[in-house]
């Protein structure tokens, strides 16, 4: 029998959108039971890698109506405006919040909060803490919510299935790892806010544990999975590891080199002046692809890079503004970048798309709601500007953590006995996985190939052949996953088992990314198609929602976007 637990709201993910969304829901009602379950320990989430700064309106030459407008062209007119507008307004707000409860921001000589460049950005309104503001980030979030004794942890827990009750999100099943009993946790809302999916690709800053879990758990349960098809390159990635060399390095004057030693975005049409290094992502990723196809590489045993030179800042500068750079350089390549250049390629970094909601951080199930990297408002919309995205989980995060818990008040507990059979339905699948000698095909030779085919058919540059390629090619991988061999039966810290939930969750983003990639025939930020070289407003200015089809390819609708008083323009800087 499943072991059950209730609760007022349960959150799946524990990094800084999950844990902002708990204190959110603690504060607005102390006497409300709060579950907070992630996979790792929340010190393991992934916020803690974040190195470059939180993005927010500080300075006397800034303004809202300004970081609106850069977000909004640096979405390349496919970010909702409502949404960029809520945000603007609500992002000083989270981080001077953040600093009372002990974020230790980087200031200046006169004591205000000092900021610095990023891509994209028409000044400095970058927050940062040296270059560890992830870390610092997270272990405020962390601290400040074990205050609240109504936040209740399952730590290394994994959340395998989105429990629901006549079309409305009631609780989830869960695996505890440490003992492998399956268990269930009911509640009158759920939100998400597990992160992102990098790991679908080979070259990638994030993380082992970034596999789309809750991506995949609101698709599976019918909701769409909004603008997939936008995957951030960063232009930055150590090669080999994928290891982030963070955009603070440029913003604080650092420069790219090709195999000649020149200064090569300089030369680029949106390079003009002091905004080369400082253009935004996907534009310098596809300038760097652009230089090794024109010969102008660095060969390595990974294939090529560019070089990120810093030798210019001095170590002074270097030591108190980028020391987490020094010693990853140092670590990982064994280059002192004091001395000498950073080689550097891009890597995958970041999805846009993700599970589909609205202002609110509401999804089209009662109940359900999303923050952070595994939602889609759309405040990104084709492409993330640097530094946007650790204020995007304070921000919806918080308004997640409220908004599900007026949902859940105003709701009714759910049948327990139809939920708690639906849970023990999914406890004997996931026991069927364990040990499973239904076939003979290992997960970590459908995950190399799930890997190497999405960076063929779905990297910087596209085109409609090997995206086709690519769509078959997840099909078949697909239908292969069916037929895994674990070879551990074992029920404690049972890792391959983990990794085979993981890899049925890849392979959900993979289809759902790859479809929406084909359907949409333009180039608009991170998705470069050759074959339509040109951004097509006529036609394409609409989300792209993915829908999974029990035994097909996945349904791709069009949603639209929510303008503004900001009219689409040809995206230059």
């Amino acid at each position: 029998m499943v072991e059950v637990s209730r609760h007022d709201i349960i959150i799946v993910g524990a990094g800084a959108a999950g844990i902002r969304a708990a204190i959110a829901a603690a504060e607005k009602d102390p006497s409300a039971s709060i579950a907070m379950i992630s996979k790792v320990y929340p010190m393991r989430s992934h916020t803690v890698s974040a190195e470059g700064g939180a993005a927010a309106v500080a300075r006397d030459d800034d303004n809202q109506e300004m970081h609106g407008w850069d977000t909004v062209k640096g979405s390349d007119f496919l970010g909702d405006q409502n949404v960029i507008d809520y945000f603007v307004e609500e992002a000083p707000k989270e981080l001077a919040l953040l600093e009372n409860w002990g974020c230790p921001w980087s200031r200046n000589d006169d004591g205000t909060v000092a900021t610095r460049a990023f891509g994209g950005m028409t000044v400095k309104r970058t927050w940062y803490a040296a270059d560890k503001v992830g870390f610092h980030m997270l272990h405020s979030l962390f601290q400040h919510s074990m205050r609240f004794d109504n936040i209740v942890r399952y730590d290394e827990y994994f959340v395998t299935k989105l429990l629901v009750e006549n079309g409305r999100a009631c609780g989830v099943a869960m695996l505890d790892i440490r003992t492998g009993e399956m268990k269930a946790a009911l509640a009158g809302a759920v939100v998400i806010a597990s992160g992102g999916a990098g790991k679908v690709f080979p070259f990638t800053t994030n993380g082992m544990i970034k596999t789309g879990d809750g991506m995949s758990l609101a698709y599976r349960a019918g909701v769409g999975l909004k603008d997939m098809e936008f995957v951030q390159y960063h232009p930055t990635g150590l090669p080999g590891t994928g290891i982030l060399i963070t955009e603070a390095t440029r913003g604080e004057g650092g420069y790219l080199r090709n195999s000649e030693g020149s200064r090569f975005l300089v030369d680029y049409d949106y390079g003009v002046g002091n905004k080369a290094e400082l253009g935004p992502r996907d534009m310098i990723s596809r300038a760097i692809i652009q230089e090794f196809e024109a010969g102008r590489g660095i060969p390595d045993k990974h294939g090529e890079h560019a070089n990120l030179d810093l030798t210019h800042l001095g170590e002074e500068a270097i030591m108190f503004k980028l020391p987490f750079v020094r010693e990853l350089a140092k670590t990982y390549v064994g280059v002192d970048p004091v001395h000498e250049p950073i080689p550097i390629r891009p890597v995958v970094h970041y999805m846009m798309g993700g599970i589909d909601t609205d202002v609110t951080a509401a999804t089209s199930m009662p109940g359900l709601y999303a923050a952070g990297e595994t939602a889609c408002a759309s405040l990104n919309g084709a492409n993330r500007l640097g530094s946007n995205s650790l204020t995007e989980c304070l921000v919806f995060g918080a308004s997640a953590g409220r908004n599900a818990l007026d949902f859940a008040k105003g709701s009714d507990a759910g049948n327990e006995a139809a939920l708690t059979a639906q849970a023990e339905e999914e406890a004997g699948r996931i026991e069927s996985f364990r040990g499973s000698q239904r076939g003979e095909e290992k997960i970590s030779g459908i995950r190399k190939e799930l890997n190497l085919s999405m960076e063929s058919g779905c990297g910087v540059y596209r085109e409609q052949e090997t995206m086709q390629t690519c769509v078959e090619e997840v099909d078949a991988l697909k239908q292969r996953s069916q037929h895994l061999k674990l070879d551990d039966p074992s029920k404690v810290f049972n890792t391959e088992l983990i990794a085979a939930l993981e890899l049925t969750a890849m392979i959900d983003v993979a289809e759902s990314l790859v479809n929406a990639a084909v359907a949409r025939k333009e180039s608009r930020g991170a998705h470069t198609c050759r074959d339509f070289p040109t951004r097509d407003d006529e036609n394409f200015l609409h989300h792209s929602v993915a829908f999974r089809e029990e035994g097909a390819r996945p349904r791709i609708e069009k949603k639209e976007v929510t303008l503004g008083h900001w009219v689409p323009e040809e995206r230059k800087y």
